[in-house]
């Protein structure tokens, strides 16, 4: 891992928050990712479960942990199974963790290896009642590729029928959207990260660069600063490019007199940033991108504002819609007088801001969590509104992470967003390099 070494104690925090919310006599059993095969003899680069990450802090392949609370060996209650390693693997793989480093890592006592799985839990299924299995439970999102706990889950119906097999999806969901002051200070880093990529970037970009070469500059200040990687693809737009949400092309050569969106972010020990901002491409902005530019940021400190305890973000979603087609009538991109006229079924206000307000994030960019959850202090949200007019080569984005409380706190608040200091950081630098 290129990050730091984390203290374990959030790790057992976690474990201990799971248990109270697993009925009595209960085993609960998560696996780590699967290593995902690329091609030939090559496996994707490994990234843990969010879940087993949440629980352990180990980020390696081949691991499985067991959860026992009733079991009147205490020594079994948790049992960490990882990889025993050899001189093969240590000459070809690397490195993998010893008994006594994911002892360290987790701050679990009983350390086993991987071989010693089935008879272990075999001793553990006898002495529970209910089985919980981890599943990928997410709404709008069905992988074809079948999970090692979807696997282990048919297999225990075939060995274990007569046990009561439950859902740790739905517990797991509810803890892991509040964060502990721990994770937070681990967003915190991923943001830091961020903000120095981004202020790489003013430095850098000027007419003729192309979008591949400022993703390149991010990459490498995510990596110099122990980023994990980027926490999603980044979406490096210029111009017409910025309207289209999802691209991720990179391609194109950002053009003298366009705005470039560049959306980002660092994830750092395994923990996601979530970041767009957007800026022209000659460091300075026309009076027509400055009027689009400060209608989203008028829109996105009020919505900053209103991520507060006891709003869902359907709630915001529908204010923010209210606010950004009272900016589109002042852009003169339709009048008072079209809204009264229009399909309900197709809202004016859809047209030049397609997406919604905020998303959970955490461990995961889009994390756990939906539209209708009821926010609680120390849940983190994303708000990002924008304006996409491509007739007018105009995308817009402005994108920070708000920890959600009665004050929300930005974590972002550092990585400049305001039309004057951007231009006088990318001029300063390009001043510099003539």
């Amino acid at each position: 891992m290129k990050y730091s070494q984390l203290n374990n104690s959030l790790f057992e925090k976690n474990r201990k928050k799971i248990i109270k919310h697993l009925q009595s006599n209960s085993l609960v059993l998560l696996y780590s990712n699967d290593q995902m095969p690329r091609n030939g003899d090559q496996y994707f680069s490994f990234r843990q479960n969010s879940d087993m990450f949440y629980l352990t802090g180990i980020d390696q392949e081949k691991s499985i942990l067991t959860l026992c609370p009733n079991h009147p060996d205490k020594g079994l209650r948790e049992v960490l199974f990882i990889i025993e390693s050899n001189e093969k693997i240590a000459i070809w793989e690397g490195h993998k963790y010893t008994k006594e480093e994911a002892r360290k890592t987790s701050g679990i006592s009983t350390i086993k290896y991987i071989t010693e799985f089935d008879s272990i839990f075999r001793e553990l299924s006898i002495n529970a009642e209910n089985i919980y299995l981890n599943l990928n439970e997410n709404p709008k999102f069905k992988p074809d590729v079948i999970s090692a706990d979807q696997r282990f889950a048919e297999t225990l119906k075939k060995e274990f029928p007569a046990h009561e097999i439950k859902r740790l999806a739905p517990i797991m969901k509810n803890l892991r959207l509040k964060k502990e002051p721990e994770e937070i200070e681990l967003m915190k880093e991923a943001c830091k990260i961020t903000n120095k990529a981004f202020l790489r970037v003013l430095k850098f970009v000027k007419p003729n660069v192309t979008e591949y070469k400022v993703e390149a500059e991010i990459t490498h200040e995510f990596l110099w600063n122990r980023a994990t990687d980027h926490a999603y693809p980044p979406i490096i737009a210029s111009g017409k490019s910025a309207c289209i949400l999802h691209y991720i092309e990179n391609n194109k050569t950002c053009k003298d007199g366009d705005l470039l969106l560049m959306d980002f972010g660092a994830e750092y020990a395994n923990y996601a940033a979530d970041c767009t901002r957007t800026i022209p491409v000659n460091g300075k902005f026309t009076p027509r991108q400055k009027e689009c530019y400060n209608a989203v940021l008028r829109v996105m400190k009020k919505a900053i504002s209103w991520l507060t305890p006891g709003t869902t973000i359907n709630k915001i979603n529908e204010r923010v819609e209210n606010l950004i087609q009272e900016e589109h009538i002042k852009l003169g991109l339709y009048t008072q007088a079209d809204v009264n006229n229009q399909n309900p079924e197709k809202p004016l206000v859809k047209k030049y801001y397609p997406h919604g307000t905020s998303h959970f994030i955490g461990l995961d960019v889009h994390d756990v969590g939906d539209r209708t959850t009821v926010l609680e202090e120390g849940m983190i949200l994303t708000c990002e509104p924008g304006i996409y007019i491509p007739e007018e080569n105009i995308g817009i984005r402005i994108e920070n992470d708000i920890v959600v409380g009665l004050k929300p706190v930005d974590l972002m608040e550092d990585i400049p967003r305001e039309i004057e200091e951007i231009e006088k950081l990318m001029n300063f630098s390009h001043e510099q390099s003539e």
